[in-house]
C-alpha cells in the first residue's frame, strides 16, 4: 500500500518542500517553516494510520484537514515571499494531487454504520440501566 500513489506523492512533495522551508530566514524558520514541516509530516502519518487503522475514515478526514492547514501555511508563506511564485505553483500543484488522491480513497471508504443501521440500540443511560 505504501507504494500507492498517494504515498509516492507525499513522500517527493516532502523531498521537494524540506529543503526550502530550511532555508526560510531564522526569523520564520522556527514558527512558519515549523507549522509547514509538521503539517506535512502529520499528513503522511495520518494516510499511514489509515492503512493500519479501523478507523480509516476518521484517519482521512483528519488528513484532510492537515492538507488544508498545510495549503493555507504555503500561501502565508508565498504572500510573506518566502516562497517564489513557481515555488507556490509547484507546491499548489502537489497538494492538488495529493487532495485528489484523497479524496479519491475517502470515496471509496464508507463511513462507519451507525448503532441505529447495524440494528443496535443506542448506549443510552436508560439502555444501561434496562440490561
Amino acid at each position: 500500500m505504501e507504494s500507492s500513489p498517494i504515498f509516492t506523492k507525499t513522500y517527493d512533495f516532502m523531498l521537494w518542500l524540506v529543503p526550502i522551508v530550511g532555508r526560510f530566514p531564522k526569523e520564520h524558520r522556527f514558527r512558519l517553516a515549523a507549522r509547514l514541516e509538521n503539517s506535512l509530516f502529520q499528513f503522511q502519518e495520518l494516510i499511514l494510520r489509515a492503512v493500519h487503522s479501523s478507523e480509516r475514515r476518521k484517519n482521512l478526514v483528519e488528513a484532510d484537514l492537515e492538507l488544508e492547514k498545510l495549503r493555507s501555511y504555503l500561501r502565508l508563506a508565498q504572500d510573506l515571499k518566502l516562497l517564489s511564485f513557481d515555488q507556490y505553483e509547484s507546491a499548489a500543484r502537489h497538494t492538488s494531487e495529493m487532495g485528489k488522491l484523497l479524496g479519491g480513497w475517502l470515496k471509496a471508504t464508507p463511513a462507519a454504520p451507525k448503532a441505529a443501521d447495524r440494528g443496535e440500540r443506542p448506549e443510552t443511560s436508560r439502555g444501561l440501566l434496562e440490561q
